[in-house]
């Protein structure tokens, strides 16, 4: 793409996460910042400006002065800018989760699918799995433990940490399965900010997620168990362990995908929006796969509270 047809990028929410996305339609080839909307004035002041771009208040004026939009803005109403988005005819970007209730994933993707526009989902983590090369393993998966803990935030406090920090992985490990399972059974137990779920799927792989927002210190860890050995990951290290006969990239965290995931997904996006690829990195059939597991976790631990 030339600079005369350089994608006008939008961020809805002007939080951490709309900072970062901001920055990547700063940095992308093909795009610039346009616009950040958020209800705070000068908080999307802060983000624009300094990135060349303008801080809007008003929605319709905001999609008026973009050509792509991310809605980084709390996930309670990630579906409301969303579909606003695509009725805009905006190509859209949605951060995790896609929605908070699988009813309005649906609206968000019979939206996006009725004006063929492309929408993605921010499940970026998929892309240092893709780095390590675990995409290509050609075996399916027999089990799979997750550790996601962390020290209490102030953070995404609008969704439980089921919909704030196990998606990511329940996305993984979806990821991993070369077909598309189903969850068939689900225990779970926890509260508000701290969960642990088994889930077993229909086709016999069990995945294992343990998620904490108020744990001492930070530590993500996984194995995932094939029939032909094991892979354990330390997410913090960056570092694995292989007993596999298939060969990952050790030096993962040293290649662009390593180093910037958001950026690669970001671009992957603008790739598909531009028409010069065929898909983001994660479509909104994976988003709503991996929210239907997350939600079906929520409601096997309120039923043991």
């Amino acid at each position: 793409m030339t600079e005369s047809k350089a994608l006008r990028g939008g961020v809805i929410g002007a939080g951490v996460f709309g900072g970062y996305h901001a920055r990547q339609y700063a940095l992308q080839d093909g795009a610039v910042l346009s616009a950040v909307i958020d209800p705070h004035p000068d908080r999307a002041s802060k983000v624009a400006v300094p990135l060349g771009g303008r801080a809007f208040h008003d929605l319709e004026s905001f999609l008026d002065a973009v050509d792509v939009v991310t809605v980084a803005s709390p996930a309670t109403i990630h579906a409301q800018h969303a579909l606003a988005a695509l009725e805009a005819g905006k190509a859209v970007y949605v951060e995790k989760p896609l929605a908070v209730t699988l009813a309005d994933a649906e609206k968000i993707r019979a939206a996006a699918a009725a004006r063929k526009l492309v929408l993605a989902c921010g499940h970026q983590e998929r892309v240092v799995f893709r780095a390590m090369g675990l995409l290509d393993v050609p075996e399916q998966p027999l089990r799979l433990e997750a550790l996601r803990h962390g020290p209490a935030s102030e953070r995404s406090q609008d969704v439980s940490a089921v919909l704030d920090l196990m998606v990511h992985d329940i996305d993984l490990a979806l990821a991993l399965t070369i077909a598309r399972p189903r969850p068939a059974r689900v225990h779970a137990e926890g509260g508000w900010n701290e969960v642990r779920a088994e889930v077993g799927f229909d086709d016999g792989f069990t995945a294992v997620f343990d998620v904490s927002r108020q744990a001492p210190a930070r530590e993500r860890t996984m194995k995932v168990v094939f029939p032909s050995g094991e892979v354990e990951i330390d997410f913090l290290a960056r570092t694995f362990r292989n007993t596999t006969p298939f060969e990952l990239n050790p030096d993962f965290a040293d290649t662009p995908a390593g180093k910037d995931p958001l950026g690669v997904s970001v671009h992957s996006f603008l790739m598909a929006a531009s028409g010069h690829a065929p898909r983001p990195v994660v479509t909104a059939d994976e988003a709503i796969g991996a929210l239907e597991v997350a939600l079906a976790v929520e409601e096997a631990a309120k039923a043991t509270v």
